[in-house]
């Protein structure tokens, strides 16, 4: 794992608050309020190369035995495009996002766009799968 920024550094995943306030509080396994603040908190854990982060919210069902972050992406921004559900009372949820990323060999930025499927089990939201837009 990466060290993770200082606590009033500007947040990775580009909310525009501190990491202290943000997710900091999410990778140190606080549970996330909305599926939004869990899938920055995902995207925050790629950025620092936190598998523990990135296992420990993905839903038992459906999450792989084990997760490397690729060493060599260097993930450099997050636009949430839309957020569906998650609302108090609700238990599932979607966020399409675009996160962009440089990798060594491939010239410029590259994008993913995905739209995530969240589920509240157990008071907490957990991820549940993304379909990659494109793919």
């Amino acid at each position: 794992m990466s060290a993770a920024p200082r606590a009033a550094a500007p947040c990775p995943c580009g909310s525009g608050d501190a990491f202290g306030a943000c997710c900091g509080p999410l990778l140190a396994g606080a549970a996330a309020p909305t599926p939004e603040r869990l899938m920055r908190s995902r995207y925050t854990a790629f950025v620092v190369r936190d598998a523990a982060h990135l296992l420990a919210t993905w839903h038992p069902g459906t999450r792989p035995d084990e997760i490397e972050p690729d060493a060599h992406t260097r993930w450099v921004g997050l636009e949430i495009i839309a957020v569906e559900g998650g609302e108090p009372g609700g238990t599932r949820g979607f966020v399409e996002f675009a996160a962009s990323y440089r990798m060594p060999g491939v010239g410029g930025v590259q994008v993913q766009r995905e739209r995530s499927r969240f589920v509240l089990q157990s008071g907490r939201w957990w991820y549940l799968d993304g379909r990659v837009e494109g793919a």
